[in-house]
């Protein structure tokens, strides 16, 4: 059973994937839709949509060239999805997937047998998309320390400047932050 289902634009530049699965997000009807979740602002922030979207707007990613997807599309995260994770990335063909957090990272990591990875762009990828790893976008992830950054917005803007596609998309005039 999926946990919510994939948004994901033709051709997406980045496509963002969670973990799903926890038992916090049975509660969810939206993806990023939990108190404190910073995943719609930091998209905002970082130049990737041209506005703070809400979660019951999350179809409007496709229309940014963007996409989400989870890594776990059940509700037992003992059951990493990565074959299927890739065939969706073999199909979709972003350039970028973005893990939502070190925790989803780690997961994608220990099931492809590699090394865990720190914040930012990973030098391995998963079907054509290089990997980028963001901070968790939980409103628990309040740590003052951010792999040497004082806060998790400037790894979302690394990952904008890494996309130009992308963040053009996200911008109109010169709103882009």
């Amino acid at each position: 059973m999926e946990v919510l289902p994939d948004i994901v634009a033709p051709d997406p530049a980045i496509v963002f994937c969670g973990l799903a699965g926890a038992e916090s997000t049975k509660l969810r009807d939206h993806h990023y839709d939990s108190p404190g979740n910073s995943f719609w602002e930091s998209m905002h922030l970082s130049g990737l949509s041209p506005r703070r979207l809400r979660p019951d707007e999350e179809a409007l990613v496709a229309d940014l060239g963007l996409g989400l997807t989870d890594l776990v599309g059940h509700w037992d995260p003992r059951w990493v999805e990565i074959d299927e994770l890739i065939e969706k990335l073999e199909r979709w063909r972003p350039d970028w997937l973005a893990f939502t957090s070190k925790t989803v990272a780690h997961e994608a990591a220990r099931a492809l047998g590699v090394r865990r990875p720190g914040l930012g762009p990973v030098d391995w990828y998963l079907g054509p998309a290089q990997v980028f790893v963001l901070p968790g976008v939980s409103g628990a992830n309040q740590r003052k320390d951010y792999d040497g950054r004082p806060n998790r917005l400037s790894w979302w803007r690394d990952l904008a400047a890494l996309s130009p596609a992308a963040s053009t998309r996200g911008q109109t005039g010169n709103e882009r932050a």
